[in-house]
């Protein structure tokens, strides 16, 4: 029998078959962002903003609450039997959003988008931790989150183009029932088990922190993870304020183009501008943060955040919303593999899943606390107050993160024990 062995040039046929199905996941989340803002006034009659947004906070606590049992099921019956699973639930997504006679069929469906985001995303994301090792955990990160967010920023400009000629519904999301059915085949067909990789890392693994060691139970890994560790629990915090931005930001900046009359092949590229960059950048900055740290990474991409949002807020031509979503997506990329890789640098490998699983319970928490925030700001005020105020709380959380959070690194960590 082969030896397994970890890295990524080791593993890289099944890598990359990880990223692609990754990609497929993100999809998934992009045949929305464009439209399903839209149906809501267009089709449903919903006018307050924080009923348009409902369906974006019932997505995040569905996937924050099925990703922590994710992390879990992976570790205790195998990652790809999850990976599969995740798929079959999101088969009747498109349908529904294609079909739905009332709003709370659209609800629906995004809890069904929920449950699948958890369990496969979480899974790719797993997965591909177990088959790199703990030398290229950010290179392996930003190779999942570009494809992922990648997908997500071409979905949503196809199904802005699409919507522009054929309407916003059904055709749209065709585009969805592909990607399920190609999800579904690959992952079913192609993908191979990884907990193999696991046991072997255990073997030699040196967790960042000598009290952490690989016999928690679940409920001691969410402790640790949620409040005990400093560390742990800051980067669960900053997860969160990352997708109370991002909730945010899907829910209402379609609303904002289209109060300023843009058409819909117009929005689509607006919407599609940040996730597009930060999916790139991910290539860039996971790798990055292998080599110069995570901390720096996390703290100086919210700040980043932050800048992108208020230039959003306070511009008012094409010119400042497509700046602002190029900054807003340079500091995504920076934060957002980069803060996974710091939770699996802390993780004993035994639990690994279970942790990253808990990091992205919170994390994912953050959209429903983004969509409910920014609507009831926006129905009080503006859009543009509640996009100011997201952004104020984003810089906060940036320069928590200087102050409290340590550098995980292996490499470093070591070499600030010698």
């Amino acid at each position: 029998m082969t030896q397994l062995r970890l890295g990524l040039k080791e593993n890289l046929p099944q890598f990359l078959l990880l990223v692609a199905v990754n990609a497929l996941v993100g999809g998934m989340v992009g045949q929305e962002r464009t439209v399903v803002p839209l149906l809501a006034e267009a089709e449903f009659g919903i006018a307050a903003q924080v009923g348009m947004l409902s369906f974006i906070a019932v997505f995040g606590v569905t996937k924050a609450a099925v990703n922590y049992f994710a992390g879990r099921l992976a570790d205790r019956y195998g990652r790809k039997p999850v990976l599969i699973v995740g798929w079959l639930i999101g088969l009747p997504v498109p349908l529904l959003l294609m079909w739905a006679p009332t709003w709370e069929w659209i609800l629906f469906a995004n809890v069904l988008l929920g449950i699948n985001q958890g369990l496969a995303w979480s899974v790719t994301v797993i997965m591909k931790i177990d088959l790199v090792g703990p030398r290229q955990r950010g290179t392996a990160m930003g190779f999942n989150e570009a494809a992922g967010y990648g997908a997500v920023a071409a979905a949503a400009w196809a199904t802005g183009a699409i919507a522009e000629n054929a309407g916003l519904r059904p055709a749209p999301f065709f585009l969805g029932l592909a990607f399920t059915a190609l999800g579904l085949g690959l992952s079913a067909l192609f993908v191979r088990e990884t907990r193999g990789h696991v046991t072997h890392e255990t073997s030699t693994a040196i967790p960042s922190h000598k009290n952490h060691d690989g016999n928690l139970t679940p409920g001691q890994v969410f402790a640790l993870a949620s409040w005990r560790d400093q560390t742990l629990s800051s980067a669960c915090r900053t997860g969160l304020v990352n997708n109370l931005n991002e909730g945010m930001a899907w829910g209402l900046l379609p609303l904002l183009y289209a109060s300023a009359g843009l058409d819909l092949h117009t929005i689509g590229v607006l919407i599609a501008i940040a996730p597009a960059v930060w999916g790139i950048g991910q290539l860039a900055t996971g790798a990055l943060s292998d080599r110069i740290g995570r901390k720096s990474l996390i703290a100086a991409g919210q700040l980043t955040q932050a800048a992108g949002l208020l230039t959003i807020a306070l511009g008012g031509t094409i010119e400042y919303w497509g700046a602002g979503s190029v900054l807003f997506g340079v500091g995504t990329a920076m934060a957002y593999p980069t803060l996974i890789a710091a939770v699996s640098d802390v993780a004993h490998p035994r639990w690994r899943g279970s942790a990253v699983g808990v990091y992205r319970l919170w994390r994912d928490i953050g959209f429903a606390v983004g969509a409910i925030l920014a609507g009831v700001v926006a129905d009080l005020y503006t859009i543009s107050t509640a996009i100011v105020v997201v952004a104020a709380i984003t810089a906060a959380s940036g320069l928590d993160v200087a102050l409290r959070m340590r550098e995980t690194l292996p490499r470093l960590v070591s070499d600030s024990k010698a």
